[in-house]
């Protein structure tokens, strides 16, 4: 089967992917612009697929799992990583950045805000290509992944299908504490590479507040959230779904705290 089939065939079997990964080209489109955007979802997809390639041979980094092929011919598979597995992790780091960009970004001046709500975050390149901003998009990147794999390696009870096994569960809900390292890899290594691309890019041209367009990630990851928690929820695995709603409901509380100002300063804006 011709790779142009089997990558239409991928599509109308994983539209929920596709339609997360529209959503992240809109939204860094809108942010970074298009040479930003296909060098960071080109890093991250081939990180990620390196890292999974690897992982299913010698179990650096995320630890010993495999593919067990169930779906070949089905959708597209490179090696034996399912290519819509490899291109979440691009969009699934980029709502990750934006969401670590809300929370480490200056803050300008309350004039340059359209939005009386919000507090208006600014692009700084430096801001945005630091340390802490590498560090906490590692973190919360892992994070979602703590709501996505228990429920993914459940595929067998909903349209996911059962695509993968762990060799050795492990205690958080069967996946073992290697994955979630291996996720903050992916998302080092893929930054590592991409920062200093970005600093040689040519500067953006932005506004004053970048506030709106960072909402788009933002409403990314969320999204992703809260579609990985419906599903858990779904299979009737309550305490597995509370407990991923519980550990990412202060990230949220500190979220909008960080965002939004006072009801009266507010008005006074």
């Amino acid at each position: 089967m011709d790779l142009i089939t089997l990558l239409y065939k991928t599509i109308l079997f994983r539209p929920y992917v596709f339609a997360f990964l529209a959503a992240f080209l809109f939204a860094a489109i809108k942010l970074i612009g298009w040479p930003r955007t296909w060098r960071f979802w080109l890093i991250s997809w081939a990180t990620a697929f390196v890292c999974e390639f690897s992982s299913t041979r010698s179990g650096i980094p995320f630890g010993w799992y495999h593919y067990n092929g169930s779906t070949v011919g089905q959708e597209l598979y490179f090696f034996d990583v399912p290519f819509m597995d490899s291109i979440s992790f691009s969009f699934l780091l980029y709502a990750a950045y934006c969401v670590a960009l809300c929370f480490i970004l200056p803050i300008g001046s309350s004039a340059a805000s359209t939005w009386p709500i919000l507090k208006p975050l600014h692009l700084d390149m430096n801001a945005r290509t630091s340390w802490p901003v590498l560090l906490l998009t590692a973190f919360l990147f892992a994070f979602i992944d703590m709501v996505i794999d228990p429920v993914a390696l459940r595929g067998d009870r909903w349209f996911l299908g059962k695509i993968y096994y762990y060799p050795d569960p492990g205690l958080h809900f069967g996946v073992p504490f290697a994955n979630y390292v291996g996720w903050a890899v992916v998302g080092l290594i893929s930054l590592a590479i991409y920062f200093p691309l970005e600093r040689r890019l040519p500067a953006l041209s932005l506004p004053p507040s970048v506030t709106p367009q960072l909402l788009l990630g933002v409403g990314l990851y969320y999204g992703v959230l809260a579609f990985n928690l419906s599903m858990t929820f779904w299979i009737g695995e309550s305490f597995m779904g509370m407990s991923g709603l519980l550990m990412h409901l202060p990230v949220i509380a500190l979220l909008l705290f960080r965002l939004t100002r006072p009801h009266s300063a507010a008005l006074s804006g």
